[in-house]
């Protein structure tokens, strides 16, 4: 499937689906990040930023609110708040480096002002359900958009079908706004709303998902499937991370999306190689 899928530009980039995997850094600018890598430091977070661009990261993708499971089901951040921790950031990182830059976010006054500063993409965590605004915004913005599965109450009769659905819907909701279909990425949403059992399923039956026709994102990183399966901290989760996203990859992930960059561009081209050999 993922080679019949048509390139996109991100940015002043091409992307090849099937070509090769791709992967996207993480910067969060939040003191409460689940991962414990979150930096309120403007010098600190373009630092970050640089430092994932020269370990191999095809993208970066910021955000200013924490997605602990915590602020699923609250009034989450304030926009000025949030615009207050990314916009900075985003600004002084456009500027440093070259790859594009994502923004992560589920806002619509957030994501207008991020790509206004620079972003090339925006990542909705919601899947244009949080924000009505979101999808025009997006549309009109004229950039790419990442939408995910999110689910915070769970409690799946057909898991795969359930995601696969509501995904359709979100793509659905961005085509009736005038986004252009490939210029949509999907992504199943691992660790929202999902047992550790689920999200092990999820990266097994990526081939499914494949069927939608979107490009994949995935991002295992870290989480807490991993520790629970290892009976591991959040800090010691780099080789459960590493087997994720290889599988993921084995499965038809196009991107993934990770804190490690520098080890897992090395996974990637590993299990690359072993596939399109």
């Amino acid at each position: 499937m993922a080679a019949t899928l048509r390139s996109l530009r991100i940015g002043g980039r091409e992307f090849h689906w099937g070509a090769r995997t791709y992967l996207m850094g993480i910067v969060n600018v939040t003191p409460d990040s689940f991962s414990g890598d979150g930096v309120i430091d403007l010098e600190a977070a373009v630092g970050q930023a640089r430092q994932l661009e020269q370990d191999g990261a095809d993208l970066i993708d910021i955000g200013g609110e924490s997605t602990r499971p915590e602020t699923w089901t609250g009034p989450g951040l304030s926009t000025e708040e949030e615009l207050g921790r990314v916009i900075p950031v985003l600004e002084r990182t456009v500027a440093a480096v070259t790859v594009p830059i994502s923004i992560d976010t589920y806002k619509a006054a957030v994501a207008e002002r991020a790509v206004a500063a620079g972003a090339a993409m925006v990542n909705d965590v919601w899947g244009f359900r949080r924000d009505p605004r979101m999808a025009v915004t997006v549309a009109r913005a004229g950039v790419p958009v990442v939408l995910m599965h999110n689910n915070p109450g769970g409690g799946y009769r057909d898991l795969i079908g359930e995601i696969a659905a509501s995904l359709g819907e979100s793509a659905e909701l961005g085509r009736a706004a005038g986004i252009a279909e490939d210029r949509i990425i999907v992504d199943p949403g691992i660790g929202f709303g999902k047992t550790r059992e689920e999200n092990l399923e999820i990266i097994r039956r990526l081939p499914d998902l494949r069927r939608l026709g979107f490009p994949l994102l995935i991002g295992p990183s870290r989480k807490s499937f991993i520790g629970k399966t290892l009976d591991l901290p959040v800090d010691e989760r780099l080789e459960g991370t590493a087997a994720a996203v290889a599988l993921s990859i084995a499965a038809g992930a196009d991107i993934v999306r990770v804190h490690d960059v520098r080890v897992m561009v090395r996974v990637a081209r590993m299990a690359d190689a072993i596939l399109h050999s």
